[in-house]
């Protein structure tokens, strides 16, 4: 099966790229990173630890990794109108810490929605590209508050 785009050719803005690093430990990081995107209006409904679950199920040796599923409920919801409820496989937007070394920690975030479009999951009309936006407005501030 071909892929219907060429991941050579996407550039990190395509998708909404978004990273910064703190100079924190792990733990105060992800406080961190969970309370700047509640102030920018995400709710945090999923928190796990793949890092956790991996060098416990299977002795993977994996540094420090969080993922916070953060979510705007309002955008959320019109996301899924949109979409036919497709974007639902895709939720909530992960937001990632892990540990590039004691006491930086890398974040990471993909729009879903910019994604969603890109593979067809999601419209390419109006609608669509406002709550794009709205969503990339409430990364933009977590991220500049980060």
């Amino acid at each position: 099966m071909a892929l219907p785009i060429d991941p050579t050719q996407i550039d990190p803005e395509d998708i909404g790229q978004q990273q910064t690093t703190l100079e924190m430990s792990h733990e105060d990081a992800i406080e961190h990173v969970r309370d700047v995107f509640t102030d920018a209006g995400f709710g945090v409904p999923v928190e796990f630890s793949p890092s956790e679950m991996l060098n416990e199920k299977v002795d993977a040796g994996r540094d420090p990794y969080y993922v916070l599923g953060a979510c705007n409920p309002g955008v959320a919801d019109r996301a899924l109108d949109a979409t036919d409820n497709k974007l639902g496989a895709l939720m909530p937007c992960n937001v990632v810490v892990w540990e590039e070394e004691p006491g930086l920690q890398r974040v990471y975030h993909v729009s879903i929605m910019r994604i969603a479009r890109l593979v067809g999951m999601a419209p390419d009309d109006e609608e669509m590209a406002d709550i794009v936006a709205d969503t990339g407005e409430l990364v933009d501030e977590a991220f500049r508050n980060l």
